[in-house]
């Protein structure tokens, strides 16, 4: 039996790793535009809502331990509603990262004649590769924010902590 502090954001987790690994199939065939402008924002969005996730319940036990002690500040952000605002707005960013990145400049489709001499090799150019290093580095920093945020809740009390051998 598996409990979970908060079942809805594991089922979120769930689908959202199902998802990013199912992402990986837009990377296979012939590419045509659409596959072209789906590979990297799909995956982008559906693993930075997996993250966020992770980032969420973490942030989530870490309050919850910290609003025990009596007058404690932290008593009003314990709640289901700020895991929630923290997948959706980290979520949102990664989106709207996607958004303009597929706006000003789109992964295309790309006949290239000079990778190997007497054949066309059909590619996805990645269009503007800031924005898709910028969609890269969000990923990182969501990974690596909730990673100091894992270590910092490594001292919980040991009936619930899932971070201690970090």
């Amino acid at each position: 039996v598996v409990r979970a502090n908060n079942h809805t954001l594991s089922f979120i987790l769930l689908v959202s790793i199902k998802l990013s690994f199912l992402s990986v199939f837009l990377f296979l065939g012939h590419p045509v535009d659409i596959t072209c402008m789906l590979r990297q924002t799909s995956f982008g969005i559906t693993f930075s809502i997996a993250v966020s996730c992770v980032l969420a319940k973490t942030l989530m036990v870490s309050i919850a331990f910290k609003a025990t002690k009596p007058g404690s500040p932290w008593r009003k952000w314990v709640g289901v509603k700020v895991a929630y605002c923290i997948v959706l707005s980290c979520s949102i960013i990664q989106i709207l990262i996607s958004v303009i990145w597929l706006t000003i400049s789109p992964p295309f489709l790309e006949l290239n004649f000079l990778f190997e001499p007497g054949q066309i090799i059909i590619q996805c150019n990645e269009g503007s590769a800031i924005g898709f290093y910028i969609v890269l580095s969000y990923m990182g920093l969501l990974a690596s924010v909730s990673f100091i945020v894992a270590f910092l809740a490594r001292s919980l009390p040991d009936s619930f902590n899932e971070a201690k051998y970090i």
